[in-house]
Order: C-alpha cells, then sequence, then structure tokens
C-alpha cells in the first residue's frame, strides 16, 4: 500500500487556543506529528508516501524534506491550499501512484502497535475485496462525531446521522482501494466537499466498506488534545 497525510487543514481551533505551530508541527511525545506519522508509515511498510502540506507552512514542508534521507524518491511532498478536506483528498490521490492507499489525517495519534494492526487488517480487508476501509474508535471526543453503523459481519451499513450504541466513531484512518480512490475523484468534481459526505455516499451506493476498531484515537483538535496524546503514548512505553 501507498501512503498519505493529509495535512492541509489550519487547525484555527488550536491557533484560538494559543498554540501557535500548525497541526502539522504540533509536537507529541517530543516529535512534529507530521514527522512521527512518516516514520509510522516507514516502519509500516509503505511503498510510498505522499504529504499534502498547506502551502501557508512552510516550515512544515522544510521539516519532511529534512527526512527524505530515509525515503529518497519514494517521498513526495505537495503544497496545497484546498477549501475541504475531500479536495485535499483528492488532490492528495491525483499524485499517490495507482493502487492501494492508506491515509492518515495529520492530527490523528495512536499508539504504535495500534497502527501495527490497522495497517495489517485494513491490508486483509482489502485483498478480500473490500472497497475501503475505516478505522473507528468507540472514544468520543469531538463537537461532530461521525458515527458509523455497522452490520453483524462489522462492515459499515451508514456513515453519518444519529448516534450509534454502542459508541462508534471515525477515527480518521482510511484505506481505499484503486475504485474507491476513483469514486473519491468523481465525487469532488460532481461538487463535493467534505470527506465525512464522500463516506457516507460510498457506503449508501453499495460500496463494500469494512471496519478496523481502535480502544481510543486522539485527535489534536484542542489544547487539550496535545497533553491527552502524550499520555496515550506514555501509557505504551510503561
Amino acid at each position: 500500500m501507498h501512503g498519505l497525510i493529509l495535512a492541509g487543514g489550519e487547525g484555527s481551533r488550536l491557533a484560538a487556543e494559543g498554540v501557535a505551530e500548525p497541526k502539522a508541527a504540533v509536537r507529541v511525545a517530543g516529535q512534529s506529528q507530521i514527522l512521527r506519522l512518516l516514520a509510522t508509515c516507514d516502519l509500516l511498510g509503505c511503498e510510498t508516501v505522499t504529504c499534502m502540506v498547506r502551502d501557508v507552512f512552510p516550515d512544515v514542508v522544510a521539516d519532511v524534506e529534512e527526512a527524505r534521507g530515509a525515503w529518497g524518491d519514494r517521498l513526495r511532498i505537495v503544497t496545497c491550499h484546498t477549501p475541504s478536506s475531500l479536495h485535499t483528498l483528492a488532490e492528495g490521490l491525483r499524485e499517490v501512484p495507482r493502487g492501494t492507499v492508506f491515509c492518515s489525517m495529520v492530527d490523528t495519534v495512536m499508539p504504535e502497535r495500534d497502527w501495527a494492526r490497522v495497517w495489517m487488517e485494513s491490508g486483509r480487508h482489502l485483498d478480500a475485496g473490500a472497497d475501503a476501509v475505516l478505522v473507528v474508535t468507540p472514544f468520543v471526543d469531538d463537537e461532530t462525531p461521525l458515527w458509523v453503523e455497522r452490520g453483524p459481519d462489522g462492515s459499515a451499513v451508514r456513515v453519518g446521522g444519529p448516534a450509534v450504541t454502542p459508541p462508534c466513531v471515525t477515527g480518521g484512518v482510511y484505506a481505499f482501494s484503486q475504485a474507491a480512490r476513483d469514486a473519491a475523484l468523481r465525487a469532488q468534481r460532481q461538487g463535493g466537499t467534505r470527506m465525512r459526505f464522500f463516506l457516507a455516499d460510498l457506503v449508501r451506493g453499495g460500496a463494500r466498506v469494512a471496519t478496523v476498531e481502535v480502544a481510543r484515537i486522539v485527535d489534536l483538535d484542542h489544547k487539550r488534545d496535545i497533553e491527552a496524546a502524550d499520555a496515550l503514548l506514555a501509557a505504551e512505553a510503561t
């Protein structure tokens, strides 16, 4: 699988709370988030990795460039100024070589053991014919969570809409087959704006969307989330 890191957002909520760095540069357990994800992609075995970075953050681009030694031509850094998450995804997918893609939002924090399991199970689902994989969690800490209803086999039967019991929400990590990649590009060309609406339409359209559950995922949306992420990774190290 190819890796794709989406860092096209502005991080406005963090900035409003006094965090000077963009999400990609926020340090978790002593390392900037985008470099942490890049190292994770390397450990997982991504064939290539593409980093989509908002063009107003040249220091983030410079940090990623410094990590190029371990990747060489397998690393691609693309600056963007996209109006929505779906636009960032679509632009990224146009840059990634054909094939399956393992995609993460830049603000996603999980312990290393969970990344390894998510990678393995995502590949297994795609090999078995899934069109896409959603990484989900019962841990809800978001003002607008994206709820996922699952069927008996764990596949998503609804994305979005009212809350589900037991809780199940998306965690900012996805795996896409080539067919799902093509569907994302079509959705963006047809006026789609948000990734959550694309995922909902993918399920409604009959795509086979598998899920992989992780006990806790931290999204770096607020200043308090940085402390929660540090604590989550520290707990793994003990």
